[in-house]
C-alpha cells in the first residue's frame, strides 16, 4: 500500500486533498487513517440502512448520503483549507442544505451511522463519538454487523451524549431527530 503521508505528522484538508485518488482517508485531529475497503457484510447493512432511511426522506426536504462522502468539520472562523476533522461515515443525513457544496458537507450533518468493521473499533467507539459529540452531531448510530446490535447516542438538552439506547435484531429502531422513523432491524441484519 502507497501512503502517500508519514506516521505522527498532522495534517490539514488542504494536503488531504492532494492525496491518491485510488484509497480513502479520514483525518481525525489532523492525525490521517486509510480506511479499509468493507466486507460485503458491511455493505449488505449499509445498503439496507441506506435504502429505508431513503424511502423515508423521499417527501422531506432531508437529504441521505453514503460513503463515500467528506464531511467536514471545522472551528469557527477556520479556513476550510485548514481543517484537520475530515470524516467519510458510512451514512448520514444533512437537513440544511447550505452545509451543502460540491466536496461534501461542510458542518455537522443531523445523523452520522457507522458500521464497525474490526479495523474501525476503536475510532468508531471512541474517537469518532467523541468527535460528533463536540460538533453537536444529534444522532450518531453505531452499527455492529455482527452482534446484530445498534447503539444510538442522542444529544440532550446539556448538548452532550448520555447512555446510548441500545437495540437489538428483533426490534424497531426509533430515531428521535425524525419523529416517525422506524428502522426494521430485522430486515437490516437479515442475512441473504
Amino acid at each position: 500500500m502507497a501512503l502517500p503521508v508519514q506516521k505522527n505528522n498532522r495534517y490539514t484538508y488542504a494536503e488531504y486533498l492532494t492525496w491518491f485518488e485510488d484509497k480513502r482517508w479520514e483525518l481525525l485531529d489532523g492525525v490521517a487513517y486509510n480506511i479499509a475497503a468493507p466486507s460485503r457484510r458491511h455493505q449488505e447493512v449499509v445498503g439496507e440502512l441506506f435504502y429505508q432511511i431513503r424511502s423515508y426522506l423521499d417527501d422531506k426536504p432531508c437529504r441521505v448520503y453514503a460513503a463515500p462522502f467528506d464531511v467536514r468539520l471545522r472551528e469557527p472562523e477556520q479556513e476550510d483549507e485548514q481543517i484537520t476533522h475530515v470524516v467519510q461515515p458510512d451514512i448520514l443525513v444533512v437537513c440544511d442544505e447550505s452545509k451543502l457544496d460540491e466536496k461534501g458537507c461542510l458542518g455537522s450533518p443531523d445523523l452520522i451511522i457507522e458500521v464497525i468493521s474490526p479495523t474501525s473499533i476503536s475510532l468508531d467507539y471512541v474517537k469518532k463519538l467523541a468527535l460528533y459529540e463536540k460538533y453537536k452531531v444529534k444522532e450518531y448510530w453505531i452499527v455492529h454487523p455482527i452482534d446484530q446490535t445498534v447503539m444510538v447516542f442522542y444529544l440532550g438538552d446539556d448538548r452532550q451524549y448520555g447512555k446510548p439506547g441500545i437495540f437489538t435484531e428483533d426490534s424497531q429502531l426509533k430515531s428521535r431527530i425524525f419523529a416517525d422513523l422506524e428502522i426494521d432491524l430485522q430486515q437490516v441484519f437479515a442475512s441473504p
